[in-house]
């Protein structure tokens, strides 16, 4: 049973990133035991591992729904997750590998392409790319374990970045932060690298209001 859990978590991991599951989307039980060929018992420990993580709530009676935040919990996930994004490229700047050097290059060139490419009109596209770049410049850190933090607090408000896209000119500011990010870990500026991808994952309230309004 441990590995069809397994298999359970992934699955729906992969529906969060791939934007297939909402905030507050009730996540279809019987769906998943068709699609996975399980019981209800390998279901519900998957729950109960998500929701120790904070990526879905149980309800009574309702099954399971994706997180939700309020604007509360949004402004201190958020408040969290930029000081854990700011924390790796600091250490990037510090530790960043010669292979990730390049890849680091290759994301910032290719977001910003996109942007000079297709302007506004491809968000989901150039939020591929985007994550490309985080987990590059995470990846940079050399810690693994701070890693798998940055991912399931991204998780927790990842249909929210990825809506953020969606908004006149925010791939353009995006990319142009993408490369001020990776030449200050480059060079090896790890204060000023911590700070400038803090400002970058940080929103103000009203862009926060305007988001969770924008979701429902």
């Amino acid at each position: 049973m441990a590995g069809q859990t397994e298999t359970l978590i992934a699955a729906i991991l992969e529906d969060i990133d791939a934007g297939r599951l909402a905030p507050g989307q009730e996540i279809d039980e019987a769906a998943l035991a068709s699609r996975h060929g399980v019981s209800r018992t390998p279901i519900r420990e998957a729950y109960i591992q998500l929701e120790a993580f904070g990526l879905i709530r149980r309800l009574p009676r309702k099954g399971a729904v994706l997180f939700k935040p309020t604007l509360e919990e949004f402004l201190a996930i958020q408040e969290v997750h930029a000081q854990l994004e700011g924390q790796a490229a600091g250490l990037a700047a510090r530790r960043i590998s010669p292979a990730l050097r390049a890849r680091l290059e290759a994301a910032v060139t290719a977001c910003e392409a996109h942007a000079a490419e297709q302007g506004d009109s491809d968000p989901d596209g150039y939020y591929q790319l985007n994550l490309v770049f985080h987990e590059t410049v995470a990846l940079g850190a050399a810690n693994p374990f701070l890693v798998e933090m940055i991912k399931t607090n991204a998780r927790k408000l990842m249909a929210y970045y990825r809506a953020r896209y969606r908004y006149p000119g925010a791939i353009a500011q995006s990319a142009q932060e993408h490369r001020e990010i990776a030449t200050l870990i480059l060079s090896h500026d790890r204060d000023r690298a911590e700070a400038a991808m803090q400002a970058h994952v940080l929103f103000d309230q009203v862009t926060v209001m305007d988001l969770l309004a924008a979701l429902g």
